[in-house]
């Protein structure tokens, strides 16, 4: 972890030091070089106001852009080719960002000293940050390669592809990374990695604890994958677990495309995704939360106290209502609504509502129809809890229920759970476990196509149905 750390202070410095040059540069080229054009006579190089905010300003905007965009994220994994690209457009974006925020408004003999200016303060910024970080990737890479740099790996399976598949990797003149800890049997005959030395770390449904107990960072799943049986299990075993997931593939999957190269010199594998969506939007939806339910409390405090009224009006007890459920990475949290049941609803166990229920109160029946009964979430939301769009959270003792049916159901905790999903949307509440697993292929399609743009839809469609009251 202190690597890590380490690691990623290098690119930081990197950064701020590369970007304070680059302005620095820049102030000199505009004031010995593009002022006296704009004058008509020698300008002095004098190191103002502008100078020093913009050492201050300019190097916080550039670490911040490089956080938003993934920058810092996975140090150990950076390879080159992606250094350079990475770079180029956050450099491009960046420099676009600042001339039109510092620049535009100068006043100009012509519309050249804006192109010389741009393309200065771009050149300058990539050709002194890029070297740097190209520096430091290449390091890693070196050492990766050098086998100084590891991650535990596991591989599932022991049979022949996966004895094939290890005697690959470790035979590499360039490590991939992979630093082999053991292996995990699915059937009772796969263990020939054990010949080789590999020791047995148990079966594949105690991967999750075998993870955890020795810190594994990547999964080589060694299974044919027209078992889809066995690959279904193993990847229900592995969701949430953090880890790098990997395929041996067979030709078919090579024919199909399934299989995407990053290195020339690397094994054929195919990499289950980890990231659902890219870095940057990750982070702009995150800042779209904290932003709209900042907002959201502010504006709506009065229908807040209206409707606390109504409640407190329409039967005896607290105005909101907390429960437990299971949130982001399978952890506990405390959601909180409008109370829309009389107190003691669940005295009797963890019960789902229906259309009918007797247990909602005539104000509540009503708070449902139009979601209102969901608006103190965006005190969730503001918390880090929650998100505006994303799986319904729900207590664990149905999910317990849910999985039992249904193991996919824990790719719902990949991501943070919303106060409106596009199955609360597409199917509303579910009144048993069986409408619970229906409404879950659409969490699921949400995942599997998660971006911006889908989040509005889903929010547009909300809107609607709060001001139609037709919500089921």
């Amino acid at each position: 972890m202190n690597g890590r750390r380490t690691q990623v202070a290098k690119y930081v410095i990197a950064d701020v030091l590369g970007s304070a040059a680059a302005w620095t540069l820049f102030f000199a080229y505009r004031k010995l070089y593009l002022d006296p054009i704009k004058a008509g006579y020698e300008v002095p190089l004098t190191w103002d106001g502008n100078y020093f905010k913009g050492l201050v300003l300019v190097p916080l905007f550039w670490f911040g852009l490089y956080t938003l965009v993934g920058g810092y994220s996975e140090v150990y994994r950076r390879f080159r080719t992606k250094e350079l690209g990475q770079t180029l457009l956050v450099s491009l974006f960046g420099v676009l960002v600042i001339f039109f925020v510092l620049l535009l408004d100068d006043e100009v003999p012509s519309t050249k000293y804006h192109y010389r200016s741009f393309i200065a303060l771009f050149i300058l910024q990539f050709g002194i940050t890029f070297p740097l970080r190209f520096l430091i990737t290449s390091a890693t890479v070196r050492k990766v390669h050098d086998r100084r740099i590891g991650f535990n790996t596991i591989l599932v399976g022991g049979n022949e592809q996966a004895l094939a598949i290890y005697h690959e990797i470790e035979g590499m003149k360039k490590s991939p990374g992979n630093r082999f800890i053991g292996f995990v049997n699915v059937n009772g005959g796969d263990q020939l990695l054990a010949t080789v030395g590999q020791p047995r770390l148990g079966k594949w449904h105690e991967l999750r604890q075998i993870i955890i107990t020795h810190s594994v960072e990547e999964v080589i799943i060694a299974v044919d994958s027209g078992e889809h049986e066995h690959m279904s299990r193993i990847m229900n075993e592995l969701e949430g677990s953090g880890v790098r997931i990997k395929v041996i593939p067979d030709m078919y999957d090579i024919l199909s495309g399934s299989v995407k190269m990053t290195s020339i010199f690397g094994t054929p594998l195919i990499a289950v995704n980890p990231e659902i969506m890219p870095a940057w939007q990750f982070s702009l939806k995150r800042m779209t939360d904290v932003t709209v339910s900042t907002i959201a409390l502010i504006i709506l405090s009065p229908l807040f106290l209206v409707l606390g009224l109504l409640v407190k009006w329409s039967s005896k007890g607290p105005v909101f209502f907390q429960q437990e459920r299971i949130g982001w990475h399978g952890r506990p949290f405390w959601i909180i609504k409008f109370r829309s049941m009389v107190c003691g609803a669940e005295s009797n166990g963890p019960q789902l509502s229906s259309a009918s229920d007797p247990r909602i109160t005539p104000i509540g029946r009503w708070m449902r129809r139009t979601r209102m009964d969901e608006l103190p979430q965006f005190w969730n939301v503001l918390k880090g809890e929650m998100s505006l769009v994303g799986p319904r959270p729900e207590r664990q003792f149905f999910i317990d229920a849910i999985t039992e049916m249904a193991p996919h159901y824990r790719h719902l905790h990949k991501v943070r759970p919303g106060i409106t999903s596009w199955g609360q949307v597409k199917f509303g509440y579910a009144e048993n476990v069986e409408q619970m697993i229906r409404r879950l292929k659409y969490d699921i399609l949400y995942i599997e196509n998660m971006s911006l743009a889908v989040d509005l839809k889903i929010l547009a469609y909300t809107v609607l149905i709060i001001l139609k009251g037709d919500g089921k």
